[in-house]
């Protein structure tokens, strides 16, 4: 069935490569029974978008996101993705038009706002993402405001239509409550078919399965969908042919694939010899600090060092054991990260110091602990986070685990560690952990033993004003933000005001805004110290 349509949308003009499609394909496409001779029906199709990362951090601290009725969400406030796409495809001007199941809610009780998504539509003919969309004032103090079809992005559309680039809308902007996400850039889309289940028995005579122009097996009835990626909306951005088979002949020698790899030559027990742990905490609470709120800075020292942008930290020089027949590891590593903010003559509300982090897995699950100083009392070994790998196996290839994307979630005594300001339960960043098991294995990115220690800063902003960031020499640290957003993972998409005007939130009152931020600091200070005198006493 053709999808719905609510407004009309002008179709882009004829790619001139038809012959993409292959003439097999386009004789079989004409004699489906669709609205129009040039359109074939569409199925199963899923897209992933995840709007834009600074709203998303935004909406992570003061709220939270709801996705349902075929709706999803990655794991650490990551990326929503919308399945069930139907809708049609255009033979002619190979365009696909779309339309996905899915509710997503972003809410927040604080700042009174809630943002409903629904119907998602991707028209790569228009080139754009739309919505229906409902923003209400929780408060009562402005109507609720509802729109159908409401533009939200244009797309930059590619044949494979993965990690197309989009351009927020000025509705995008007046739906989700700051007029900066106008012209700013938005989170990759990527719209892909669902591959149907195998085993799905076929009726009919079996005479073997027909391969299409993608080389993918088709069933059932295959000429009723595209056999190839659709054509981009400019000509001028179709590669001229695509990129060659891996089956075929390209002189290439077939002597390199991955089993060659050498097996590993460590015992399977034993001392580790290095590693690292990427670890970014948690990007909401990197924002916070260095925002226009806690006006604070992030500093790493003693051979940590922190990504560009206010991004995630790598602590070094790992030491600890591992049974890869038993999957069980213990790493510690060195390295350590200070969050100070909330700065009241030459005194802080915040300073926490996280330290001596050490990982522990068994059978893929484990702990996450650090040695915590805040507001100058130090308590050792708490555990912050529990970890869930993806995969409870511990291989080694070329003497080195590598455990990425380990799911962290805060415990009771992490949440004690950060004042009460996340709850136990929350999901903090993932883990990625790489251990050394002989001296002369190489960790990734040209790692090994290397203990020389630099640090590698990355800056922050507040108002337009730099807040430094420089790299410095183990031991002394690298200073990341001043008193403003950061360009990774900005409040209110990279343009909040000192004034709070920009703050993201339809219907909030300027002084209303404000106040609850401000008052949301000072929560977190009074917490810190309340806390700081529990355990004293």
């Amino acid at each position: 069935m053709p999808v719905r349509r609510r407004r009309s949308t002008a179709l882009a003009a004829a790619v001139a490569t038809a012959t993409a499609l292959g003439a097999t394909a386009l004789a079989a496409l004409s004699g489906a029974t669709t609205a129009s001779a040039a359109e074939a029906p569409l199925a199963d199709y899923e897209l992933t978008w995840g709007i834009k990362q600074s709203y998303r951090t935004y909406v992570g601290m003061f709220g939270s996101f709801t996705a349902s009725e075929g709706a999803g969400q990655a794991a650490g406030n990551g990326a929503f993705t919308f399945t069930d796409g139907t809708g049609t495809y255009d033979t002619t001007a190979h365009t696909v038009d779309l339309a996905f199941r899915g509710r997503l809610v972003s809410a927040s009780a604080a700042h009174h706002f809630e943002v409903t998504l629904t119907d998602l539509r991707f028209d790569s003919g228009a080139g754009e993402i739309t919505a229906d969309v409902t923003t209400v004032d929780t408060s009562g103090a402005t109507p609720t405001k509802k729109g159908d079809d409401v533009p939200l992005a244009k797309v930059a559309v590619t044949r494979t239509m993965t990690d197309m680039a989009t351009t927020l809308t000025t509705e995008a902007g007046e739906y989700l409550g700051s007029d900066g996400y106008a012209g700013a850039a938005g989170d990759p889309l990527t719209v892909v078919k669902k591959t149907p289940p195998t085993t799905e028995p076929t009726t009919g005579p079996t005479t073997g399965p027909t391969t299409g122009p993608t080389g993918e097996p088709t069933t059932g009835e295959p000429s009723k969908e595209p056999t190839t990626d659709p054509e981009p909306t400019d000509p001028q951005t179709t590669p001229a042919t695509r990129e060659p088979s891996p089956t075929a002949s390209t002189g290439a020698s077939p002597s390199a694939p991955a089993t060659m790899t050498p097996a590993s030559t460590a015992p399977t027990k034993g001392e580790i010899a290095d590693g690292t742990l990427g670890w970014g905490v948690k990007e909401s609470f990197r924002a916070y600090v260095v925002g226009t709120v806690a006006k604070g800075r992030v500093t790493v020292s003693d051979g940590a060092t922190q990504a560009a942008g206010n991004g995630a930290f790598t602590f070094k020089d790992a030491t600890g054991t591992y049974d890869t027949d038993a999957d069980k590891l213990t790493a510690t590593f060195k390295g350590a990260v200070n969050f100070k903010g909330h700065e009241s003559g030459g005194s802080y509300g915040l300073d926490l110091t996280l330290s001596n982090l050490k990982a522990t897995l068994d059978g893929g699950t484990g702990t996450l602990s650090a040695d915590v100083n805040s507001l100058g009392t130090q308590t050792k070994g708490v555990v912050l986070a529990g970890l869930e790998a993806k995969s409870g196996d511990l291989k080694a290839a070329q003497d080195v685990v590598t455990v990425d994307d380990v799911a962290a979630t805060l415990t009771a005594a992490g949440a004690k560690a950060f004042g009460d300001f996340y709850q136990a339960g929350t999901a903090l960043d993932t883990v990625d952990l790489s251990v050394a098991l002989s001296d002369d294995a190489q960790l990734p990115d040209g790692g090994g033993s290397d203990t020389s220690g630099g640090t590698d800063g990355g800056s922050g902003t507040a108002g337009g004003s730099t807040g430094g960031g420089t790299g410095t020499a183990q031991g002394t640290g690298s200073t990341v933000g001043g008193t403003g957003t950061t360009t990774g993972g900005s409040l209110g998409g990279g343009s909040l005001a000192s004034t709070g005007s920009d703050i993201p939130g339809p219907a909030l009152g300027a002084a209303a805004g404000v106040a609850v931020v401000v008052g949301a600091g000072a929560v977190y200070a009074t917490r810190r110290r309340r806390t700081q005198g529990r355990s004293s006493e």
